[in-house]
């Protein structure tokens, strides 16, 4: 994970999600600061806003930081804040984080998992040939535990190291042949491996 910023709420955001969402909540009496009443399932009013999600943010995925293809159907609304556990946030333009479909199931209602919104710079790294991650040696031992559990819910370890490892492979065969190309390509596609290159004098 790398730190991502905010975009700006696209034109139409409100007409077509939260207008219609609030209005949902208002009419089957939703209170603003309480869960989802036992019965009831929110509109997914959002679902409305996926490509402006996935174009505001590059179509990368906020969580392991590669490029979502939309064609495959990988491309997801995380509610970093759980819709059932604070519905007033369900139809809110600054509470998504675009997210792969795989990521968006692991952290779940989860409020463990560190905030790409709010993320320091530099709070996990990686080791480039592996594909490792993990906490920042230089980090506080409570904000080292945000890290790893982060990594442990999820599962940013183990089952992605092989991307990784793979995307930063494939960086050092294209730069023979063109190394600016290759550079721009894995800043497009795989933004926290180039980073990471780049922090590590490798780039």
């Amino acid at each position: 994970m790398i730190p991502v910023k905010l975009q700006g709420e696209p034109k139409t955001f409100a007409k077509r999600v939260r207008a219609p969402g609030v209005s949902w909540l208002k009419t089957n009496s939703v209170a603003a600061n309480g869960p989802v009443p036992k019965g009831l399932k929110l509109p997914p009013y959002w679902r409305e806003c996926l490509k402006d999600l996935h174009d505001s943010y590059d179509g990368v995925c906020a969580y392991i930081c590669v490029y979502i293809e939309r064609c495959v159907g990988g491309t997801s609304v995380d509610h970093f804040v759980a819709k059932s556990k604070a519905p007033h946030q369900a139809y809110e333009w600054d509470n998504y984080r675009l997210a792969c479909t795989t990521m968006n199931s692991r952290k779940r209602d989860y409020s463990t998992v560190l905030d790409p919104f709010t993320l320091p710079p530099d709070t996990f790294h990686l080791e480039l040939v592996t594909g490792r991650i993990y906490p920042n040696p230089t980090l506080s031992a409570g904000d080292k535990a945000k890290a790893n559990e982060t990594i442990r819910r999820l599962k940013l370890d183990d089952p992605c190291r092989e991307i990784r490892s793979r995307r930063y492979d494939d960086y050092l065969g294209l730069r023979r042949d063109n190394q600016t190309a290759a550079e721009s390509h894995l800043r497009r596609y795989s933004p926290f491996i180039w980073y990471e290159a780049k922090r590590q004098g490798l780039l």
